[in-house]
């Protein structure tokens, strides 16, 4: 009996999403720098990328790395649109999708070989409806494990396709530098890199032990068992998200408290309504910093008790961000974000209020419902009254 020695994950990524849809619908867009979005840039087709421009850039550096790109605004429906067809041709190629983003998803393969043949060929079948059918490039790695498909697809990025066969793991893993393992960042990287460990065969080598008294125990034992591939996660259709979160660019310019509140409030306000309207509740509470250094800071805080309420979220965050006063005030704030983790279902006991105060709660869920039933500016703070309407970014289903 044959068998295969391609693993049975793909991880499809579409390229450059935003900026390909742009280039998709405008034929005078295609082969040009492509930066979507003025004030931050939300995407970046390659041929601006080569120029150094990256997401979440500042639109005015952008254009200063890039004269010769073409800005053009974000168009949400039309990339809701495209992603819904993209998923669409992922479900018909097989009922095992584990959607990541709007862009991005692993397909188990496995049990198709006698319908469809080898991962190779699906993957490739799956590239060519999707151009045809879609109009837009996505590149696939195919792998045994999550984590390996999801690198070879990086590598074989853009509109590529790149298979890792069982008996050439390690060899093709090895070689990568280690910014390619999940979980290494900036901070991880320079940690590694300055005690000279900049593969990760390297990584490899040093030992489970070494790793975690490097990087403590939770991050060197996972990127002990990454580095030897060592990913047993199964693709898992329907899986509903651990975290949501939003953010708000704010540019080199001095804001207020006053102005910082606004802001949180804005957010907070979109995130308790995407908790409701999933039916889930949250118990912890994230803000994420990044300062005009570049540098980048989270503050979080666990409730006593499961919530949707937005004044109880709102509360939580509020007290997080006067915490961090200090480090704004030294650094100058470019990003303010809200995330929100520890999720359950709504039938989980809920909490009015994180801190102490007066009792809100009858009043907090009248305001919660009618902004649920009517939009977000049925009711509003009167602070939020002369914040403009933002795109938001398509989502997957909560």
């Amino acid at each position: 009996m044959f068998v295969s020695l391609e693993g049975p994950i793909l991880h499809a990524d579409l390229d450059a999403f935003y900026a390909s849809v742009e280039q998709r619908d405008d034929p005078a867009l295609r082969g040009r720098p492509v930066i979507v979005g003025g004030g931050v840039v939300l995407a970046a087709s390659y041929e601006a990328k080569a120029c150094g421009v990256r997401t979440a850039m500042g639109g005015g550096l952008a254009r200063r790395m890039c004269p010769q790109a073409i800005v053009v605004p974000p168009r949400m429906a039309a990339y809701s649109e495209a992603s819904r067809a993209v998923f669409g041709v992922f479900e018909r190629t097989t009922p095992l999708v584990e959607g990541i983003s709007i862009d991005e998803a692993f397909l188990d393969v496995g049990g198709l070989a006698r319908i469809s043949g080898t991962p190779a060929r699906i993957a490739a079948v799956l590239r060519r409806e999707v151009a045809e059918q879609v109009g837009l490039p996505i590149t696939v790695g195919v792998a045994r494990t999550k984590f390996l498909a999801k690198v070879a697809s990086g590598v074989a990025k853009p509109d590529g396709l790149l298979v890792v066969p069982h008996d050439g793991e390690l060899a093709f893993l090895h070689p990568l530098p280690v910014e390619r393992l999940w979980g290494v960042g900036e901070v991880t990287s320079g940690k590694l890199r300055r005690r000279g460990v900049r593969t990760v065969g390297e990584v490899a080598a040093l030992g489970e032990a070494t790793l975690v008294s490097i990087l403590g125990r939770g991050a060197g034992r996972h990127l002990h068992a990454l580095a030897h591939n060592h990913d047993p996660r199964p693709v898992q259709p329907g899986k509903r998200r651990r975290s949501m979160g939003a953010q708000r660019a704010l540019g080199r310019g001095r804001r207020s408290p006053a102005e910082l509140d606004e802001i949180l409030a804005g957010l907070v306000d979109k995130l308790a309504r995407r908790l409701r309207s999933a039916g889930r509740v949250c118990r912890t509470v994230t803000i994420r910093l990044r300062f005009a250094d570049f540098t980048r800071a989270t503050r979080s805080h666990t409730l006593r008790g499961a919530t949707d309420s937005t004044e109880a979220i709102l509360a939580a965050a509020r007290e997080l961000l006067r915490a961090a006063g200090p480090l704004i005030e030294d650094s100058g704030l470019t990003l303010l974000g809200v995330a929100l983790s520890n999720l359950d279902s709504h039938g989980a006991v809920q909490l009015a209020l994180p801190f102490d105060g007066p009792d809100t709660t009858v009043l907090d869920e009248t305001l919660d419902s009618v902004r649920d039933r009517f939009g977000a500016k049925a009711v509003t703070r009167a602070m939020l009254l002369h914040q403009e309407d933002r795109p938001s970014l398509p989502l997957l289903p909560d």
